[in-house]
């Protein structure tokens, strides 16, 4: 839809123009709107003109910017190759698949140790990534409390959520698109996470819940979720209210169970009632798949869950859409019975060695503060010394492109928006011969930054013309010349507005 509206606007422009619904910039092209073609084209000739527009796309494995796996092993390829013509939508004609999304969620159940008893079914389902799985899950928290305040004989018309204004944005769409007021608590230069303390104080009766990030975007770190289930479990006690907390493991999900067993930050605390993570970030599947997790079932309003029998069997489904692939399912039971526990394990700690050697890169060229903590997801953030350096990271992030790399630069949220930041997310793939490629590119581009020089300012042609005055006056100190007198000066270099009073001026001011 972007690109058909891309190409559909001042389609007689050659220069860039703002996308109406984005409003980024894109360099338009010199083609015709986008309609159905007459003939057809042979399967060669389509493959061929597809291919290689393509070719102009970013490496995805040099895309830095994302935590999106970009590499899986050939076997798990041809799975899930052989498995995109399966609806995951039909539960009764695929059962395997349906059997298969089961055993992950309750592996995941397992490693965020859920209570679940060992002849039961944990409580999850599989999403499209976790910007679903947050919407299932605060439908969950909003039903919820809507019943209980009813059953009061309460209003139960504003509801809210706490978190921090480091979330990602799919916590805003949940929030604009359900109708739930977003309370964000503000961050500051050096903490760039909720703070509990201020979190738990923004909490009221309509809270539906608080939301702890386990793997900031901003940053990697955690949250102390831990901090935070004991004190809302404080004013929960002193109040009578029953505010709940959801862990929006996105990134750090597949992190924390492996490199820090001891770290206290799922169900193991009692007010964690639900859990996102994302399968293609460190679950290590391709783009598509998320997961979300209940407590138990009586976190799961059942009056959210849709059972259908059109497909041959009563099937229960409490998802945002219907149809989807198998194949990214099918690929998370693959990375679990390839890896399991000890596999996951190693992946994720030379990910973060290798964290750790760009981060020690980096503060060997003086010229960087590491922003990102040496405790959370492994990525290395990191922001220039010098304050009045901070706009070179846009233009560091640019020079690096010419090297096929992108990394990102970005201001932080409110109340610590002067601060820009470079953000490099070290992937399975990112392997230590790229990491001191990267390194080199990175000085090469410090010098190329160091030798710049501003562009002088163009020439200025202003002429003045002054008017002679009719009745000459030297004592009232006005300015006289002769008629007819017109004066032309070369202004270089310019670089500021010229205050001109009492004149006509003709040109460009």
């Amino acid at each position: 839809m972007v690109l058909a509206q891309v190409h559909q606007f001042e389609e007689d422009s050659s220069s860039s123009s703002i996308c109406p619904i984005f409003g980024s910039r894109y360099i338009q092209e010199p083609i015709p709107r986008y309609t159905l073609q007459e003939k057809q084209n042979s399967k060669e000739v389509a493959y061929q003109i597809i291919h290689d527009e393509l070719l102009l796309d970013t490496n995805p494995r040099l895309n830095l910017a994302s935590f999106v796996t970009t590499w899986m092993e050939p076997e798990c390829d041809k799975l899930i190759l052989e498995a995109m013509n399966k609806n995951y939508a039909d539960m009764d004609e695929y059962p395997v698949t349906t059997e298969l999304q089961n055993r992950c969620v309750n592996i995941i159940a397992h490693l965020f140790n859920a209570p679940v008893g060992e002849k039961e079914a944990a409580v999850g389902v599989g999403t499209v990534g976790s910007s679903e799985a947050i919407m299932l899950a605060g439908l969950a928290f909003k039903r919820r409390w809507q019943n209980k305040r009813k059953a009061q004989g309460k209003p139960c018309d504003k509801p809210n959520i706490v978190t921090g204004a480091n979330v990602q944005v799919c916590w805003e769409k949940f929030a604009r698109y359900f109708e739930v007021e977003l309370k964000e608590v503000k961050l500051r230069e050096g903490y760039y996470v909720m703070d509990p303390v201020k979190a738990v104080e923004m909490v009221d009766e309509n809270t539906i819940c608080v939301a702890a990030i386990l793997g900031s975007t901003l940053n990697g770190e955690f949250e102390d979720v831990k901090l935070l289930n004991d004190l809302l479990t404080v004013k929960n006690t002193k109040t009578g209210w029953e505010t709940p907390i959801h862990v929006d493991a996105a990134s750090g999900g597949f992190v924390a169970p492996f490199l820090y067993p001891e770290l206290e930050w799922d169900f193991r605390l009692p007010l964690v009632k639900s859990i996102n993570v994302s399968g293609h970030k460190y679950g290590l599947v391709y783009a598509g798949v998320g997961w979300v997790l209940w407590r138990s079932r009586k976190y799961l309003p059942e009056e959210l869950i849709f059972h259908i029998n059109y497909l041959g069997a009563d099937q229960p489904t409490f998802t945002l859409n219907f149809s989807k692939g198998s194949s990214q399912i099918i690929a998370q039971y693959y990375q679990f019975l390839r890896l399991g526990f000890e596999g996951y394990k190693n992946v994720i700690k030379n990910c973060m060695e290798n964290a750790m050697m760009l981060s020690e890169g980096i503060k060997r060229m003086g010229r960087f503060d590491i922003v990102s903590k040496e405790y959370g997801v492994p990525l290395v953030a990191f922001s220039f010394q010098n304050k009045k350096d901070m706009h070179l990271a846009f233009k560091l992030s640019k020079l690096l492109r010419q090297y096929g790399w992108i990394v990102p630069a970005y201001t932080m949220p409110a109340d610590a928006d002067h601060v820009t930041v470079l953000r490099v997310v070290v992937r399975e793939d990112f392997a230590r011969t790229l990491v001191e490629k990267f390194l080199s590119h990175v000085e090469i581009s410090l010098n190329e930054l160091d030798s710049m020089t501003e562009a002088p300012a163009p020439t200025i042609w202003l002429t003045v013309e002054l008017k002679p005055s009719e009745n000459v006056d030297d004592e009232d100190g006005t300015f006289h010349i002769p008629s007819s007198v017109t004066m032309k000066k070369e202004l270089v270099p310019i670089n500021k507005s010229i205050p001109l009073m009492g004149v006509k001026t003709k040109g460009v001011c």
